[in-house]
């Protein structure tokens, strides 16, 4: 019994928290090592189903680096990459987009199994606008986000459906591009002006010292974030996530960002809807 009461007062607990969040925007990246994983994700996918249940308006953008990485060494193709962006000839351009359209249509029919509402897009196809982005390499088609067709989105969440993006992109001249994954989750977010920007990963979230989980620190202000990266206390592939979550706050749109560890079980309802939630929260 003192298991079902239990059970009871986390229920109570979440109350403020979903009345707080109902018909807000949450915008979720999704992808790596964790997103092959089909334990972790049908514990993800069951989470996101349970947040568009209570009425948040769920978008979630998926990555594919490691399926595109795999599908070019089958083909005999190199994958490049300057500072951690794909370098993206036709070749490779016609690999992202055709493993980007399966693990969109695999995300889509796992949460239309956990009985989600669902929407699956294409990024290029009229919903996130680029341009050739600029580097001191040829990056090839890849694009920088000049706008996002807000609106499309809009329609679909106003249905209730959880929304699945893929990070692909169009140029005026109707030239689709490979575009950086969390750049679309930020630039999404940003302009459907989210309640928060959720980039799930595969650590705790960010710690005063890797190796010790219980230095997790669980919230953290962009002034405190950009004092921890030039101490070295944030490093490595943490950097670029906590980039882009201050990046997005700096935009304007969104209101706060999240670092969460997916392979916990149910880390986003515990992150949402607890006092203390299990991840670190970066705010401005």
């Amino acid at each position: 019994m003192d298991a079902v009461v239990k059970k009871a007062s986390i229920l109570i607990e979440a109350i403020p928290y979903i009345n707080a969040f109902r018909r807000k925007v949450f915008v979720i990246k999704y992808g790596g090592s964790i997103l092959d994983d089909d334990k972790i994700r049908h514990n993800v996918l069951q989470d996101i189903v349970f947040l568009s249940y209570v009425g948040i308006r769920i978008i979630i953008v998926h990555g594919g680096g490691p399926h595109i990485s795999a599908r070019m060494k089958e083909q005999g193709l190199k994958s490049e990459f300057v500072d951690g962006i794909r370098v993206t000839d036709k070749a490779t351009l016609k690999i992202v987009g055709e493993e980007l359209e399966k693990l969109n249509h695999r995300i889509v029919e796992e949460i239309k199994g956990l009985k989600g509402d669902v929407s699956g897009l294409k990024g290029q196809e009229n919903i996130i606008f680029v341009k050739k982005k600029k580097a001191d390499k040829d990056l090839g088609y890849v694009g920088s986000i000049t706008s996002i067709n807000k609106e499309h989105l809009a329609s679909h969440l106003s249905k209730g459906n959880i929304t699945v993006v893929s990070p692909m992109g169009i140029t005026v001249e109707k030239q689709p591009h490979n575009v950086n994954a969390d750049e679309v989750a930020s630039a999404i977010a940003n302009s459907m002006y989210a309640e928060k920007l959720v980039l799930l990963t595969d650590v705790p979230g960010v710690m005063r010292n890797v190796q010790d989980p219980s230095t997790l620190l669980s919230t953290l202000t962009m002034a405190q974030a950009d004092e921890l990266i030039k101490a070295g206390v944030i490093g490595a592939g943490m950097i670029p996530k906590v980039k882009s979550c201050v990046e997005a706050l700096e935009g304007g749109g969104v209101n706060k960002t999240h670092i969460v560890d997916a392979r916990m079980h149910h880390a986003l309802l515990l992150e949402f809807f607890t006092d203390q939630g299990v991840g670190t929260q970066i705010i401005k």
